[in-house]
């Protein structure tokens, strides 16, 4: 290991390089071990995980039938997919090892971030390794032999119903809204009841073959540019492939200081090397790391950026030692090849 020395904020979380020689990489990965605020153990020297597909096992948040079914497949089509309840429960499955992946949302072009999911990032310390945007078209699916005239009732995830808002509204001169925590379970739950017949679900079609619904009108959605982003989490980071052509992303978190110009000064460590930054979330501090916190130091925020390029190039690098000399808190979540949509 050799130690990067710097500024006072870099000697509380000092940057290391992590060789990763031993993954067929030239260059190291950039490291940040924990700060004092517990914010995690440092990044872990990477590992050259082959397996195939076909032997993974993949956990995503709902029942069968949901988006997030769908975008694991894109990413393991021939992988076993597990279905978690909620969204740690995804997590949690991947640091035990019950799974080898997980594939979560966590931004939607409509609806934005799915916040919870930044929080998670920090709790559980898995490393992000790959992305994919999925295309939402949402159906009204029925009860077989239900006529759209006669529903009155309509349920669905929350952000479903607000992305197909106007349709609803005109839906037999307007329809109740029922919000529940999934749309391809409020699908499986319509489907368990047959005497439903003025009840429809928002799902996918995918949701409708599987519970043995009537698909009524489909892409229900108020605007059809309606992309979901999902990321793949794993234990263990990839290697960065040599691949003419092949685009990479990373995405990374810190924290910045609460003099005048702190943030300006971490957010110019990408513009003074020209990275195009993708993504800037910023999140309060999750609630299991304020206990450690003392009181002048709430209320501060954690800053979540995807910018352009991997961890090989040079100017990502440079660009992370400097953040590490202006940031008391730096950690990679991942860097992997970016998806085109």
């Amino acid at each position: 290991m050799v130690m990067v020395m710097g500024s006072a904020a870099q000697a509380r979380s000092p940057l290391r390089m992590v060789s990763s020689a031993a993954a067929g990489c030239s260059t190291s990965y950039l490291a940040v071990p924990t700060s004092r605020h517990h914010l995690g153990r440092g990044y872990r020297r990477v590992s050259n995980l082959a397996a195939r597909s076909s032997s993974l096992k993949v956990s995503f948040q709902g029942v069968h039938g949901a988006y997030s079914e769908q975008a694991a497949k894109k990413c393991y089509p021939d992988a076993t997919l597990v279905p978690c309840p909620d969204f740690e429960t995804t997590h949690q499955q991947v640091a035990d090892q019950s799974v080898d992946r997980a594939v979560i949302p966590v931004e939607n072009s409509l609806g934005g971030s799915i916040h919870v999911n930044y929080d998670l990032l920090m709790r559980y310390r898995l490393h992000v390794i790959g992305e994919v945007y999925h295309k939402v078209r949402h159906c009204l699916l029925a009860n077989p032999g239900v006529d759209k005239s006669a529903i009155r009732r309509v349920q669905s995830h929350p952000q479903a119903l607000a992305q197909c808002d106007g349709y609803l509204n005109d839906l037999n001169g307007g329809v109740v809204k029922e919000a529940v925590d999934d749309t391809a379970g409020a699908a499986q739950g319509i489907s368990l009841d047959p005497k439903c017949r003025d009840v429809a679900a928002l799902a996918s079609s995918l949701a409708g073959e599987l519970y043995g619904l009537d698909l009524l009108d489909r892409d229900c959605q108020d605007n059809d540019q309606n992309l979901t982003r999902f990321i793949v989490l794993s234990r263990d980071p990839q290697p960065i492939a040599e691949e003419a052509g092949v685009e990479y992303k990373t995405s990374i978190v810190f924290t910045a200081g609460d003099e005048p110009g702190d943030l300006f000064k971490a957010l110019s460590v990408f513009a003074l090397r020209d990275l195009d930054l993708t993504k800037i979330e910023n999140r309060p501090i999750p609630a299991f790391i304020v206990d450690s916190m003392d009181s002048s130091e709430l209320f501060q925020n954690l800053f979540y950026v995807d910018f352009k390029g991997s961890l090989r190039e040079e100017a990502c690098q440079n660009a992370l030692r400097h953040l590490s000399e202006v940031s008391a808190f730096m950690r990679i979540l991942g860097s992997y090849p970016a998806d085109v949509f």
